[in-house]
C-alpha cells in the first residue's frame, strides 16, 4: 500500500473576495450602517459602521492633505486604541502602506523600521507608561538618522483633531496592491517587513470569521495588540468581513480589563495567546465576571494546556473556542480548528488547512515531501503569501521558493486525519546522543506535573551528548520549590530517558514577545549562563 503524503488542500467551494478593504467597508456600511462597530471600553466612545466610515473618510481626506498618497508609507506607533483602527482603514482608502510598529521598539529599533521603509509620516501616541515616544522621535530626528521622514502626527493633540482636507474622489486600487508592512520579530539581526495586500489579509481574516461562524450579531473582544496580524488582521478586519463589533478593552493587556469588557458589551468572542487566557482564569474575583455571552473566541501563538483549554471550554462559556496557526508572511493563518472538534483536536494540533490554501511538510535536508505522520517542515503556498520581504528580494527568495511555497521554518506533522501537530521550530529542535527530541512533547508531558503551571523545555550544549535538556518552569505555588531530582522521577517510566530533562530552573514568568511568543533564544542564552557554557 503506497504511503499518503503529506500534502492537502483547503476547500475551493468559496470564491476568494476581489474587493479592497474600502470597498468592503462601503459594502458593510450599506447593509449595516447602524450596527455598532467599534467600542472603546477605556473612553466610552462608539461608532456605528455609518459614524465609523464618516471618521475614517475624514482622516483619509486628512492625512491626503499632508501628502499622503498612494503607495507612501505610513507608520503607527500606538498601543490598542480606536484611531489605530482609524489609521488603518484611512491609509486603506489612500491606497498607502500602513506600517506597524511594535510599541515596545526603542529609538535605534524605531529608526531601523522608518529607514528600512521609507516612512514618510508617522502617526504616533505622546506616551505610554514609562515609554516617552516623543522623546524617542524626538532622538530619531536629532541623530538625522530617518531623512525619509517629514512628519509625526501626535494622537489626541489638537492638531490631530483639526485634521482635516477637501472632499474628492478616493484612488481606484486593486485588491492586489501592497496596502501593510508588519515587521517580524527576527530571531537574528533586524527584523523583515513582510509586505501585504488587500487580497491577503481581507481574505484572510474573512476565512476566519467563516470558521467561527461570525455575523453581524458578534461582538468580538480583542485584548491582543493590533500592531501584530492577531489583532489587526483577524480582529479588526474579521470584523468588518461580517459587519461584526470590535471591542477594546484596554491599551496593553490587562485581564481583569478583558473580563470586565466580555461582561459589561455581552462579548461573543474573545481572543487571547494561552498565556492570557491562564492570566483571565488566575484572576482571584474570576468567578465574579458574567461570561456567559461568549461561543468562541481565538487562541494561537503557542500550544494550549489541556487543562486550560478545558477551563476555557467550561467556565468561560467557550465551546466553540478555536487554535489558529500562522505567521506574519501568511497574513497570518494557514491551520485552524473547526467548531465541532473535540478538545485532543483543540490542544494536540493547530487544526486542518485553511480554505483556498495548501500546505505540505518536506524534509528539510532533501526538500521532498514526507510521507503522513513524519516530521519535517510545514510549507504554505496561496493567496496568503506575503508579496515579499520590503525591499529585501534576496531574503524573500530564502523564504519563499521558486514554487512559491513559504517555508515556514517550523517543524509539523500531518496527520492521517488531516490535522496538522506543530512540534516545535527546526533550530528548537535538541540532538542528544544522535537522536531528535521535540520540546513540544517533552513540554505537554510536564504541564500534567501537579506543580507545574507552566514549562518551557531548550538545548544546551554538552560536551558528551552534543545537546542536553534544560526545563524552565513556573510553578502553581510560587512559594513552592521543585528540584531536578522531582523532575526526573516524574519522568521515571513515563518518558523515555533521552527525553528526561536534567536540568531544571524555576522561574517567576518566560521572556515574552508582545504577541505573546516565548523567546527561546533568551532562554537558551540563560541556560548556558547558568552552566557557565
Amino acid at each position: 500500500m503506497t504511503e499518503q503524503a503529506s500534502y492537502s488542500r483547503g476547500s475551493t467551494g468559496s470564491p476568494l473576495l476581489t474587493c479592497t478593504i474600502g470597498e468592503r467597508l462601503d459594502q458593510v456600511v450599506a447593509a449595516f450602517p447602524d450596527r455598532e462597530a467599534l467600542v472603546d471600553v477605556p473612553s466610552g466612545r462608539r461608532w456605528t459602521y455609518r459614524e465609523l466610515a464618516g471618521d475614517v473618510d475624514r482622516l483619509a481626506r486628512g492625512l491626503r492633505a499632508l501628502g499622503v498618497a498612494e503607495g507612501d508609507r505610513v507608520g503607527i506607533w500606538a498601543l490598542n486604541c480606536p484611531e489605530w483602527v482609524l489609521v488603518q482603514y484611512a491609509t486603506a482608502r489612500l491606497g498607502a502602506i500602513l506600517v506597524n510598529i511594535n510599541p515596545a521598539y526603542r529609538s535605534h529599533e524605531l529608526a531601523y523600521v522608518l529607514n528600512q521603509s521609507g516612512v514618510g509620516l508617522l502617526v504616533a501616541q505622546p506616551a505610554y507608561r514609562s515609554s516617552d515616544y516623543r522623546a524617542m522621535v524626538g532622538e530619531v530626528l536629532a541623530g538625522g538618522r530617518c531623512p525619509a521622514l517629514r512628519e509625526t502626527l501626535w494622537i489626541g493633540t489638537p492638531e490631530w483633531k483639526q485634521l482635516a482636507g477637501p472632499e474628492g474622489d478616493f484612488p481606484a486600487l486593486r485588491c492586489d496592491d501592497p496596502i501593510n508592512i508588519q515587521y517580524t520579530s527576527g530571531t537574528t539581526g533586524f527584523p523583515k517587513g513582510a509586505t501585504l495586500s488587500h487580497r491577503n489579509i481581507l481574505n484572510n481574516a474573512h476565512s476566519v470569521g467563516e470558521l467561527l461562524g461570525y455575523t453581524e450579531q458578534d461582538r468580538i473582544c480583542v485584548p491582543v495588540p493590533f500592531y501584530h496580524c492577531f489583532g489587526m488582521v483577524i480582529g479588526n478586519l474579521a470584523a468588518l468581513s461580517h459587519a461584526a463589533c470590535v471591542v477594546i478593552p484596554s491599551q496593553g493587556f490587562d485581564p481583569a480589563a478583558a473580563l470586565r469588557a466580555v461582561a459589561t458589551e455581552r462579548a461573543t468572542s474573545l481572543y487571547g495567546v494561552p498565556t492570557m487566557f491562564i492570566a483571565e482564569l488566575g484572576l482571584p474575583d474570576f468567578a465574579s465576571y458574567d461570561l456567559s455571552s461568549l461561543r468562541t473566541g481565538l487562541m494561537g501563538g503557542s500550544p494550549c494546556p489541556v487543562e486550560v483549554m478545558k477551563r476555557v471550554q467550561a467556565d468561560m462559556h467557550m465551546a466553540e473556542v478555536a487554535i489558529v496557526y500562522g505567521m506574519t508572511e501568511t497574513s497570518p493563518v494557514s491551520t485552524m480548528t473547526r467548531r465541532e472538534d473535540d478538545l485532543a483536536h483543540r490542544t494536540e494540533t493547530v487544526g486542518r488547512v485553511m480554505p483556498q490554501v495548501e500546505v505540505k511538510v518536506t524534509d528539510p535536508a532533501t526538500g521532498r515531501t514526507v510521507p503522513r505522520g513524519t516530521p519535517g517542515e510545514l510549507c504554505t503556498r496561496g493567496y496568503s503569501v506575503m508579496l515579499g520581504y520590503w525591499d529585501a528580494p534576496d531574503r524573500t527568495a530564502e523564504a519563499v521558493d521558486a514554487e512559491d511555497w513559504m517555508h515556514t521554518g517550523d517543524l509539523a506533522v500531518l496527520r492521517e486525519d488531516g490535522y496538522v501537530s506543530v512540534v516545535g521550530r527546526i533550530k528548537d529542535m535538541i540532538i542528544r546522543g544522535g537522536e531528535n527530541v521535540y520540546p513540544r512533547e517533552i513540554e505537554e508531558f510536564l504541564h500534567t506535573h501537579p506543580a507545574i503551571a507552566d514549562v518551557q523545555v531548550v538545548g544546551v550544549p554538552d560536551l558528551r551528548y552534543g545537546e542536553e535538556i534544560f526545563a524552565f518552569v513556573v510553578l502553581r505555588d510560587p512559594a513552592g520549590a521543585l528540584c531536578i531530582e522531582d523532575v526526573a522521577a516524574y519522568c521515571d517510566g513515563r518518558l523515555a530517558h533521552f527525553k528526561t530533562p536534567r536540568h531544571v530552573r524555576v522561574v517567576e514568568a518566560f521572556p515574552m514577545t508582545v504577541s505573546g511568543k516565548v523567546r527561546k533564544t533568551e532562554l537558551r542564552e540563560l541556560a548556558a549562563r547558568d552552566l557557565g557554557r
